[in-house]
């Protein structure tokens, strides 16, 4: 997997580029110190995935890949940073990142890095936790164009809430086992491996 690392702290990169070339799945193909950068090192190498930080002089990470995006829709970007600021999660997730992981959550960084290369969509825990309740839920998705009942569309609801499948079944007036069933069809329908995964597309399918 090639990759691109942009950091504001050249200690931080360097680390990175040590850790992640260690696990030999890995080649950093360049390092960057800020969102110009970035944008100009995504051109000329055209990482699989960018691991890119937040706030840098000059250009902010989001800045960075509002314009990578437009110009390379299917660019992968993983978001690697100290804030879970709130303004923060909702800029990435509408601008399409890939994921938003905290520093702090360094020992699934390598996991996260190949789950987005796959195309999988990654958020850490403690990001994941404040989705509900922060963005407005008005959804652009036809979830109907996907056979999603009013029922699993409660359920997917729930879900983006953070709710547990027996809070779930006590809060829809069904057994957990139905809710199970539930959640199967939604992912099988929507293509979708868990409900982390679920919650994450909720949100980022939101007006």
């Amino acid at each position: 997997m090639k990759i691109v690392i942009v950091d504001d702290d050249n200690l931080v990169s360097l680390s990175l580029k040590t850790i992640l070339e260690a696990s030999g799945k890995v080649s950093v193909a360049e390092i960057g110190k800020n969102g110009q950068e970035a944008i100009s090192l995504y051109e000329k190498h055209l990482p699989d995935v960018l691991l890119m930080d937040i706030r840098m002089d000059t250009m902010t990470g989001l800045e960075a890949a509002e314009v990578i995006l437009k110009k390379y829709p299917d660019a992968k970007i993983l978001f690697l940073t100290t804030f879970s600021d709130d303004e923060y999660i909702v800029r990435a997730l509408r601008l399409g990142a890939k994921g938003y992981i905290l520093k702090q959550d360094f020992e699934s960084l390598l996991p996260a890095l190949t789950s987005v290369l796959n195309g999988q969509s990654v958020f850490g825990s403690e990001v994941v936790g404040k989705l509900p309740g922060f963005l407005d839920k008005t959804n652009r998705f036809d979830y109907s164009a996907f056979d999603i009942t009013a029922k699993e569309m409660e359920l997917i609801e729930l879900i983006a809430d953070g709710l547990s499948n027996k809070e779930i079944a006590e809060r829809l007036f069904l057994s957990e086992g139905t809710v199970r069933n539930y959640l199967s069809s939604v992912l099988e329908k929507l293509e979708l491996r868990d409900r982390t995964q679920l919650a994450v597309f909720y949100y980022k399918n939101l007006k």
